[in-house]
């Protein structure tokens, strides 16, 4: 198979992505947002927000860590946030769907996008730091804006959204003072449980 036909099959690939299902609602709380949306939004939020980051980053690098970090759901699906069971085996999951389909592009792509996805994962680089605190902030956002829909319907604690996010300040202060709010404010309108 020549590179153009590796990087075509990739592509159709990763359509699936728009069938994964999160558990967070659109802003309207119409529906339940899926992979593609999600990564598309960060990407945005990338291009926009990166002057918040703590430290300098490349965007074009962050850009393309948020839009590729979910598609290992493809395979390993999407396991919610506030699931421990499921959480348990999600690392073993993803990195099974991180070698077949990082592997379907031509072996240099194959190596950047799986070196992107380790990067994003171990959440060490100022690139990595921004994007894993932008992943948090998204829903989050999602959230307030659909009057805590997600949260309400599983019965989420403060505590648990706020120890989901202990490295949201690492990549953005200015972002976690931002959904530190919302999350005050999500307690008091009752959104939340409160600690």
């Amino acid at each position: 198979m020549d590179r153009l036909q590796q990087q075509m099959q990739f592509i159709l690939e990763v359509d699936k992505l728009k069938k994964i299902t999160r558990q967070t609602f659109l802003a309207d709380g119409s529906r339940k947002e899926d992979d593609a949306d999600h990564s598309w939004h960060l990407a945005l939020m990338c291009a926009l927000l990166f002057e918040h980051s703590n430290k300098e980053v490349d965007v074009l690098k962050t850009i393309k860590m948020v839009l590729i970090h979910d598609i290992v759901e493809i395979d390993a699906g999407d396991t919610y946030a506030y699931d421990n069971a499921g959480n348990e085996t999600k690392r073993q999951r993803e990195e099974a769907a991180a070698d077949r389909i990082f592997n379907l592009l031509p072996q240099d792509q194959a190596e950047e996008m799986r070196s992107l996805w380790e990067e994003f994962e171990a959440a060490q680089t100022p690139e990595a730091k921004f994007a894993n605190t932008l992943d948090k902030v998204q829903p989050l956002m999602l959230n307030d804006a659909s009057g805590g829909k997600s949260w309400r319907e599983h019965g989420i604690k403060e505590e648990q959204v706020r120890n989901r996010n202990k490295t949201t300040a690492e990549g953005s202060t200015e972002l976690w003072e931002y959904v530190d709010g919302l999350i005050r404010k999500n307690v008091e309108k009752g959104n939340l449980i409160g600690s």
